[in-house]
């Protein structure tokens, strides 16, 4: 039977890791999505309107919670880089294409 730890977070991390490879990839999915939250609700005011919105109605008000609202119901999902982004990765110098591994 599956440890559970009765924590503050809805929703929990232990129901989130079915959506990502490893904890590593489901916090660095929400974290990159926490961040173009985060920039979303700076620039409202700005009208620019670049900034993909939150795709839940949340009561939460931190980012982070935000994200993972949206990965809970499968709003946000890891992808692949674009191929000219793999091919600028394979462009850079000897020493700088380790840091990318």
């Amino acid at each position: 039977m599956a440890q559970t730890h009765d924590t503050m977070m809805k929703p929990a991390i232990e129901g989130l890791l079915d959506r990502a490879e490893s904890k590593f990839s489901l916090v660095t999915l929400a974290a990159r999505r926490a961040r173009n939250i985060n920039s979303y609700f700076n620039q409202l005011g700005d009208g620019l309107g670049h900034m993909i919105p939150p795709q839940v109605s949340s009561t939460a008000r931190k980012p982070l919670s935000i994200a993972f609202e949206e990965i809970s119901v499968g709003k946000i999902v890891k992808t692949d880089l674009p191929d000219e982004a793999a091919e600028a990765v394979l462009d850079l110098p000897a020493g700088d294409a380790e840091l990318t591994e």
